[in-house]
């Protein structure tokens, strides 16, 4: 994209619009590595596609995307076999039920919010040739009606992944909480992945950071962003 060119607005939902939302996303993401002293090949850009037009997602794919994220399961089983998104990598980031854990992992390659025995065990249980990647969802509000462990139950949780048949401990995810400093909240996260890595030094990934919090997540070591409308738009109507 031209330096100075406008970018489409988030009302724009047409395919080129996105492609041009992607590189422009793209393009500062390299800027704020550089600032952070990050390198950008460590740094996986994760597009959340939830409730996007399929001919939006396949023109991103097409631009080169690869990973792309979901956090409701019909969608996901929507999305996977489309033929015009062969080779994408899919994320589940949102709250898994435990009735829908085995079919979610048939179709994703990492659940971003593995956070009771009851998810390990079913996502243990599916049949898959490649272990399923797994992140410890931690809750950063302290509020026990969200999902997620508490700091202290990040290692048993991590210890249960590890030992899981066909489960592979990637690290930790969080999302920063509404009226809370952000970088408060992803330095209590970056904190917790140290102590993780005591125990479970391949466990490096911190998944953090969406399309209003994501610089300040890199900046505390977030490996893999969860980008939504910054690129795809706003929720488009569903009539």
């Amino acid at each position: 994209m031209m330096i100075g060119q406008v970018l489409p607005g988030p009302d724009d939902h047409s395919p080129d619009a996105a492609v041009q939302r992607l590189e422009a996303f793209r393009a500062e993401l390299d800027r704020e590595c550089d600032r952070a002293g990050r390198d950008r090949a460590e740094v996986r850009l994760i597009v959340v596609t939830k409730y996007q037009r399929l001919e939006l997602i396949r023109a991103l794919r097409a631009a080169g995307q690869r990973d792309f994220g979901e956090n409701i399961y019909q969608q996901l089983r929507e999305k996977v076999p489309d033929p015009g998104l062969a080779g994408a990598t899919w994320h589940f980031i949102g709250q898994l039920q435990r009735n829908k854990a085995r079919h979610v992992a048939a179709l994703a390659q990492t659940i971003h919010s593995v956070d009771r025995d009851e998810l390990i065990e079913r996502l243990s249980d599916s049949e898959r040739q490649e272990p399923l990647g797994c992140f410890v969802e931690i809750n950063l509000a302290d509020e026990p009606q969200r999902g997620g462990v508490d700091q202290e139950g990040v290692l048993p949780v991590a210890e249960r992944i590890a030992g899981a048949p066909g489960l592979s401990l990637c690290g930790v995810m969080g999302v920063a909480p509404l009226g809370v400093d952000p970088d408060l909240a992803f330095a209590r996260l970056e904190a917790c992945s140290h102590r993780l890595r005591e125990t479970f030094p391949e466990a490096s990934a911190i998944s953090a950071g969406m399309s209003g919090d994501w610089r300040q997540a890199l900046r505390h070591g977030a490996t893999h962003l969860r980008v939504g409308t910054t690129i795809t738009g706003n929720r488009p109507s569903l009539d």
